[in-house]
Parts: structure tokens; C-alpha cells; sequence
């Protein structure tokens, strides 16, 4: 889920510093096509035989910085069904170490919540969102897109790492100005629930979300 509600001055580009990966991240760049790797089957047991491993992020952090993000105008917007996706060269996902299939109970799944004490702060994700926006060449008002995490924090993605954060479009025929809101939110709270009550595994739920959040839900069987 985003992580930047508050307006943002639209200026793409303020710090150049902010621009390529740091070499603990996997670079990508140029358009994309449509798909993506396979995603799990509906019997949601694992990702399926062929589908691309989903880097693993650094985890929570005590404190965190700002990351670099891919080359200005370097990554492209996909759509399915007239909804924005991420580019995969640029935004594959990452996972968070801490979070386990064996360790649910007490992490994602756990009562009074997870994912409020490992968010990075507005300082740092400001920064990240308005570079970000620089390499998807977004022009829209920042505070109507979402900086959001492709693997939420409720499914175990990586907090801070920026392969896992993109600068999401909002969705089509969204009124500008009342902030944030888009379909992908409630995705990923469904396959939350899904995890958390059985339904489907952790990785099944994360690379069903990186290969096309559209078709997540359809591709475990959770619709």
C-alpha cells in the first residue's frame, strides 16, 4: 500500500542524486509488454514451476534512507483492464526476510497489526516518490497517485526497498484532488486475509501480485 497521502510540489526531478540504482538493487529499464511470470495456480501451494524468484529486501530498519531510484524516463506503465502496472524491469517486488510462511502468526498475521512500526517516514519516502516519479515519467498531480509498496507490508513485501515501490497511477476516471484511491488496495487486502486463514501460501500471494495484481485474486482461486 502507498505510503504518501500529503500533496507533494510536482517537480519531478529535485534531486538528481536520487536517480540509478545502488548496486544492491537489480536495474531495469525501457518499455515492457503485457504478462509477466507465471503466477501460482489456484490451488495456491507456491509460485509456479518457471515464474521469476522475487529479490529479497533488506527488512525493517531502524532507521532508513532515501534509495536511489531507476534513470529518469527509463521504466513504462503496463495497463490490464485499464489499470496501471508496474514495469517489471524496474519494480520486480521485494520481500522482507523477516516475514516467513512459518512466522505469520507473529508478524503479518498477528493482532494489533505489523506494518505500522516498520514504515519509513514521509522524509524519506517524499523523496523517493518524487524521483521515482522522474522514472516513470509521471506528469499527474503526486498527491493523486500512490507511492506504493508492489508487495504490501501485509503481504510480507519490503518496506524500503526500490524494487518494491512504484509511483501508482491513479485509476482511470479518478476525480482529481480528494487523494489517493485505487482497486489495488483491497487486492492485497484480500490476499492477506487469504494468507493469514490458510487459503493460499505467502509466496503464492506475493507472486501472484508481482506478475499482475489485476489477476491475483482469479489466479488463487480467491474469486
Amino acid at each position: 500500500m502507498g505510503l504518501v497521502r500529503r500533496a507533494v510540489p510536482p517537480v519531478l526531478l529535485p534531486c538528481l542524486l536520487l536517480t540509478g540504482y545502488s548496486s544492491g538493487s537489480q536495474p531495469g529499464s525501457g518499455s515492457s509488454g503485457k504478462g509477466g511470470a507465471p503466477a501460482a495456480g489456484p490451488s495456491g501451494t507456491g509460485a509456479s514451476e518457471g515464474a521469476a524468484k522475487i529479490p529479497v529486501g533488506a527488512g525493517p530498519q531502524k532507521t532508513y534512507t532515501v534509495q536511489r531510484q531507476p534513470t529518469a524516463g527509463s521504466c513504462r506503465y503496463r495497463y490490464e483492464k485499464d489499470e496501471p502496472i508496474e514495469d517489471p524491469a524496474c519494480t520486480p517486488g521485494a520481500t522482507s526476510p523477516a516475514v516467513t510462511q512459518e512466522n505469520l502468526a507473529s508478524t503479518i498475521c498477528r493482532k494489533g497489526g505489523y506494518t505500522r512500526g516498520i514504515r519509513p517516514p514521509e522524509s524519506v519516502t517524499g523523496l523517493e516518490k518524487r524521483a521515482n516519479a522522474g522514472s516513470y515519467s509521471y506528469t499527474g498531480r503526486l498527491d493523486d497517485a500512490e507511492y506504493d509498496h508492489l508487495i504490501s507490508l501485509e503481504l510480507g513485501g519490503d518496506p524500503n526497498d526500490a524494487r518494491n515501490l512504484w509511483v501508482e497511477p491513479p485509476d482511470p476516471g479518478h476525480r482529481a484532488r480528494p487523494g489517493v484511491n485505487n482497486k489495488k488496495d483491497p487486492v492485497e487486502s484480500k490476499l492477506h486475509t487469504a494468507v493469514c486463514s490458510g487459503k493460499t501460501t505467502l509466496k503464492a500471494a506475493q507472486q501472484a501480485i508481482v506478475t499482475d495484481w489485476t489477476a491475483a485474486l482469479s489466479k488463487l482461486g480467491l474469486v
